[in-house]
């Protein structure tokens, strides 16, 4: 089953997908977005208060409905990632990046021999504890995506290693933390961290290489969709709601 998912999103990641973040704890808005056809869900545990045992029941959730389930995990460390992919994610998605020796780090402890050096435990939920045939699992369990974010001054400067390396999957810019890092903290829509992004754009595709970001505008969405970015991470479900809320109180003024 998570073969199939992962297969299908790839083929979808030729032309683009389209997900959010989750910031909450309720597995039901996780359901609601795989029955609102949503292809993935960022399941955040670097800026939302997702804890582990939050993540199994949004994994299991996310599967139920049928949207891929990625965590971003808090940070670089094996405790997360090898974690989070034992519970069954499809894929982390890691903050911060800043060289291709990080990156190749994070491939490591992500993939089971001969690709990385994984912590290996079988009964675990994303091998039916050991229910699942032993190789059927390390095949599968190497398949699982790996997502590195850039966003700051030092991983642009390395933005063309980073994407050579091997083993990753998709690299997302972060807009909100480079433009922090850029001096004007929060303007996304600045031009001069716009073009910063374009040029990212363009690298990405000489080298063939997935490029995502976050939008939380329709026209970002918009804009980056047709300038060639496929993993389209849109706003958070939290905030979704609330925009939808006062969406319904605007148009009882109107």
């Amino acid at each position: 089953m998570k073969d199939q998912s992962l297969n299908n999103f790839r083929t979808k990641l030729e032309t683009y997908v389209l997900g959010c973040f989750s910031k909450t704890t309720d597995p039901a808005l996780i359901e609601a977005m795989g029955f609102a056809k949503m292809d993935f869900v960022i399941l955040d545990m670097e800026h939302g208060p997702i804890g582990i045992e939050n993540i199994r029941s949004h994994i299991t959730a996310a599967e139920n409905a049928g949207v891929l389930p990625i965590v971003r995990v808090p940070n670089h460390e094996s405790e997360y990632i090898g974690r989070v992919l034992d519970l069954g994610a499809a894929g982390i998605q890691v903050p911060s990046v800043q060289d291709p020796e990080q990156a190749r780090e994070i491939v490591a402890k992500s993939k089971f021999h001969p690709h990385g050096n994984r912590g290996l435990c079988r009964f675990v939920r994303a091998a039916n504890y050991a229910v699942m045939d032993r190789n059927d699992y390390l095949r599968s369990a190497n398949e699982n995506l790996v997502i590195l974010q850039v966003e700051g001054i030092e991983g642009l400067k390395n933005f063309k290693q980073i994407i050579d390396v091997e083993g990753v999957d998709i690299v997302f810019i972060g807009p909100y933390d480079l433009s922090q890092a850029m001096g004007i903290p929060g303007k996304i829509e600045d031009p001069a961290l716009v073009n910063e992004m374009e040029k990212l754009i363009n690298d990405a595709d000489k080298h063939k290489v997935v490029l995502g970001t976050f939008c939380d505008t329709p026209g970002q969405l918009l804009h980056w969709k047709r300038l060639g970015v496929k993993y389209l991470a849109y706003s958070v479900d939290i905030n979704i709601f609330v925009e939808g809320l006062n969406s319904i109180k605007s148009n009882l003024k109107a």
